[in-house]
Protein backbone atom coordinates (compact mmCIF):
# COMPACT_ATOMS: atom_id res chain seq x y z
CA UNK A 1 0.00 0.00 0.00
CA UNK A 2 1.28 3.40 -0.86
CA UNK A 3 1.25 5.85 2.37
CA UNK A 4 3.18 8.61 0.38
CA UNK A 5 0.40 10.77 0.67
CA UNK A 6 0.30 10.39 4.31
CA UNK A 7 4.79 10.87 4.79
CA UNK A 8 4.21 13.99 2.63
CA UNK A 9 1.65 15.63 5.10
CA UNK A 10 4.14 14.63 7.58
CA UNK A 11 7.35 15.85 6.35
CA UNK A 12 5.35 19.01 5.10
CA UNK A 13 4.30 19.37 8.66
CA UNK A 14 0.56 19.30 7.51
CA UNK A 15 -0.40 17.52 10.70
CA UNK A 16 -4.04 19.29 10.90
CA UNK A 17 -4.55 17.22 7.45
CA UNK A 18 -3.07 13.98 8.58
CA UNK A 19 -6.17 12.64 10.42
CA UNK A 20 -8.64 13.19 7.00
CA UNK A 21 -5.77 11.54 4.86
CA UNK A 22 -5.36 8.80 6.97
CA UNK A 23 -9.18 8.07 7.46
CA UNK A 24 -9.77 8.82 3.92
CA UNK A 25 -6.77 5.64 2.82
CA UNK A 26 -8.30 3.30 5.35
CA UNK A 27 -11.98 3.27 3.62
CA UNK A 28 -10.13 3.26 -0.15
CA UNK A 29 -8.29 0.67 1.53
CA UNK A 30 -11.47 -1.06 2.63
CA UNK A 31 -13.35 -0.65 -0.33
CA UNK A 32 -10.83 -2.11 -2.89
CA UNK A 33 -10.54 -5.42 -0.19
CA UNK A 34 -6.83 -4.63 0.33
CA UNK A 35 -5.00 -6.13 3.16
CA UNK A 36 -3.88 -3.75 5.15
CA UNK A 37 -3.62 -4.28 8.89
CA UNK A 38 -0.04 -5.16 9.04
CA UNK A 39 1.67 -2.14 7.41
CA UNK A 40 -0.67 0.51 8.55
CA UNK A 41 0.58 3.78 10.26
CA UNK A 42 -1.87 3.33 13.35
CA UNK A 43 0.47 5.29 15.41
CA UNK A 44 0.39 8.36 13.03
CA UNK A 45 -3.35 8.08 12.45
CA UNK A 46 -4.03 8.19 16.25
CA UNK A 47 -1.69 10.70 17.14
CA UNK A 48 -3.10 12.93 14.23
CA UNK A 49 -6.81 12.80 15.30
CA UNK A 50 -5.40 13.23 18.79
CA UNK A 51 -3.81 16.03 16.98
CA UNK A 52 -7.11 17.91 15.83
CA UNK A 53 -8.42 17.02 19.27
CA UNK A 54 -10.67 14.16 17.83
CA UNK A 55 -10.34 12.29 20.83
CA UNK A 56 -13.69 10.30 19.90
CA UNK A 57 -12.24 9.56 16.16
CA UNK A 58 -8.98 8.25 18.55
CA UNK A 59 -10.82 6.05 20.61
CA UNK A 60 -13.09 4.55 17.83
CA UNK A 61 -9.64 4.11 15.89
CA UNK A 62 -8.02 2.49 18.87
CA UNK A 63 -10.82 0.19 19.42
CA UNK A 64 -10.62 -1.30 15.90
CA UNK A 65 -6.94 -2.07 15.96
CA UNK A 66 -6.36 -5.63 16.06
CA UNK A 67 -5.00 -6.74 19.49
CA UNK A 68 -2.02 -8.55 17.84
CA UNK A 69 -0.74 -4.95 16.41
CA UNK A 70 -1.04 -3.01 19.40
CA UNK A 71 0.83 -5.93 21.30
CA UNK A 72 3.77 -5.68 19.41
CA UNK A 73 3.77 -1.78 18.64
CA UNK A 74 4.58 0.01 22.29
CA UNK A 75 4.99 3.17 20.48
CA UNK A 76 1.33 2.57 19.19
CA UNK A 77 0.25 2.24 23.20
CA UNK A 78 2.39 5.51 24.44
CA UNK A 79 0.31 7.43 21.51
CA UNK A 80 -2.96 6.01 22.77
CA UNK A 81 -1.91 6.73 26.97
CA UNK A 82 -2.10 10.31 25.48
CA UNK A 83 -5.75 9.71 24.04
CA UNK A 84 -6.72 8.54 27.20
CA UNK A 85 -5.37 11.12 29.45
CA UNK A 86 -6.97 13.84 27.08
CA UNK A 87 -10.28 11.38 27.26
CA UNK A 88 -10.08 11.93 31.32
CA UNK A 89 -8.78 15.55 31.10
CA UNK A 90 -5.93 14.55 33.24
CA UNK A 91 -4.28 17.71 31.95
CA UNK A 92 -0.46 16.79 33.50
CA UNK A 93 -1.20 13.60 32.13
CA UNK A 94 -0.88 14.20 29.22
CA UNK A 95 2.43 15.79 29.60
CA UNK A 96 3.52 12.53 31.50
CA UNK A 97 2.36 10.66 28.47
CA UNK A 98 4.28 12.72 26.06
CA UNK A 99 7.62 12.69 27.42
CA UNK A 100 7.15 9.20 29.04
CA UNK A 101 7.95 7.45 25.75
CA UNK A 102 11.04 7.54 23.55
CA UNK A 103 9.07 8.27 20.13
CA UNK A 104 10.42 7.25 17.12
CA UNK A 105 12.04 9.71 14.70
CA UNK A 106 9.09 9.64 12.14
CA UNK A 107 6.22 10.48 15.03
CA UNK A 108 8.54 12.94 16.68
CA UNK A 109 8.00 16.19 14.84
CA UNK A 110 4.01 15.01 15.08
CA UNK A 111 4.30 14.54 18.88
CA UNK A 112 6.08 17.86 19.46
CA UNK A 113 3.99 19.88 17.14
CA UNK A 114 1.04 18.18 19.42
CA UNK A 115 2.57 19.21 22.51
CA UNK A 116 3.19 22.76 21.51
CA UNK A 117 -0.07 23.07 20.51
CA UNK A 118 -1.69 21.57 23.64
CA UNK A 119 0.03 24.10 25.27
CA UNK A 120 -1.21 26.78 23.68
CA UNK A 121 -4.73 25.49 24.11
CA UNK A 122 -3.82 25.03 27.81
CA UNK A 123 -3.14 28.84 28.06
CA UNK A 124 -6.35 29.85 26.33
CA UNK A 125 -8.54 27.70 28.61
CA UNK A 126 -6.29 29.06 31.60
CA UNK A 127 -6.86 32.51 30.13
CA UNK A 128 -10.44 32.02 29.67
CA UNK A 129 -11.46 30.05 32.81
CA UNK A 130 -9.51 31.94 35.47
CA UNK A 131 -8.88 35.93 36.87
CA UNK A 132 -6.00 34.40 39.46
CA UNK A 133 -3.86 31.38 39.68
CA UNK A 134 -1.57 29.81 41.63
CA UNK A 135 1.49 29.46 40.17
CA UNK A 136 1.81 25.87 41.27
CA UNK A 137 -1.87 24.99 39.32
CA UNK A 138 -0.56 26.99 36.21
CA UNK A 139 2.65 25.01 35.76
CA UNK A 140 0.82 21.62 35.99
CA UNK A 141 -1.68 22.98 33.28
CA UNK A 142 0.83 24.12 31.04
CA UNK A 143 2.90 21.13 31.59
CA UNK A 144 6.38 23.12 32.56
CA UNK A 145 8.10 23.43 36.10
CA UNK A 146 6.97 26.46 38.25
CA UNK A 147 9.39 29.23 36.59
CA UNK A 148 9.39 27.81 33.27
CA UNK A 149 5.26 28.61 33.29
CA UNK A 150 5.61 31.94 35.41
CA UNK A 151 8.11 33.17 32.45
CA UNK A 152 5.76 31.95 29.94
CA UNK A 153 2.70 33.55 31.26
CA UNK A 154 4.52 36.45 31.85
CA UNK A 155 5.87 36.84 28.09
CA UNK A 156 2.08 36.68 27.64
CA UNK A 157 0.89 40.14 29.84
CA UNK A 158 -0.18 37.90 33.07
CA UNK A 159 1.49 39.59 36.29
CA UNK A 160 3.15 37.68 39.68
CA UNK A 161 2.68 38.46 42.72
CA UNK A 162 5.70 37.03 44.48
CA UNK A 163 4.08 36.72 48.15
CA UNK A 164 1.44 35.00 47.23
CA UNK A 165 2.40 33.11 44.57
CA UNK A 166 -0.27 33.84 42.64
CA UNK A 167 -0.66 34.75 38.45
CA UNK A 168 -3.01 37.40 37.64
CA UNK A 169 -4.81 36.95 34.40
CA UNK A 170 -4.77 39.32 31.58
CA UNK A 171 -7.69 38.77 29.41
CA UNK A 172 -6.92 39.59 25.16
CA UNK A 173 -9.38 42.05 23.79
CA UNK A 174 -11.07 40.49 21.68
CA UNK A 175 -11.41 42.20 17.76
CA UNK A 176 -13.72 40.88 15.65
CA UNK A 177 -13.26 41.75 12.08
CA UNK A 178 -16.92 42.72 10.96
CA UNK A 179 -17.25 41.16 7.27
CA UNK A 180 -19.06 43.10 4.55
CA UNK A 181 -20.70 41.38 2.04
CA UNK A 182 -20.58 43.46 -1.18
CA UNK A 183 -23.76 41.12 -2.10
CA UNK A 184 -25.75 42.43 1.11
CA UNK A 185 -24.78 45.81 0.92
CA UNK A 186 -25.70 46.02 -2.73
CA UNK A 187 -29.25 44.71 -1.50
CA UNK A 188 -29.18 47.82 1.28
CA UNK A 189 -28.38 49.95 -1.73
CA UNK A 190 -30.96 48.70 -4.49
CA UNK A 191 -33.86 48.95 -0.98
CA UNK A 192 -32.71 52.44 0.24
CA UNK A 193 -32.50 53.69 -3.73
CA UNK A 194 -36.18 52.29 -3.89
CA UNK A 195 -37.68 53.88 -0.68
CA UNK A 196 -36.40 57.23 -2.15
CA UNK A 197 -37.56 57.53 -5.33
Amino acid sequence: MDFSVVNQALSSKSFHKMADICDALMLQSAAEGVPFRHEWPFVLHLLAHIYVDDVNSARFLWKSIPATIKESQPELVAAWKIGQKLWTRDYAGVYEAIRGFDWTQQTQLLVAAFSELYTTRMFALLQSAYSTISIQDAAQFLGMNEEDATNYVLQQGWTVDPTSRMLTVTKQAIVKEQKLDPGKLQRLTEYVFHLEH
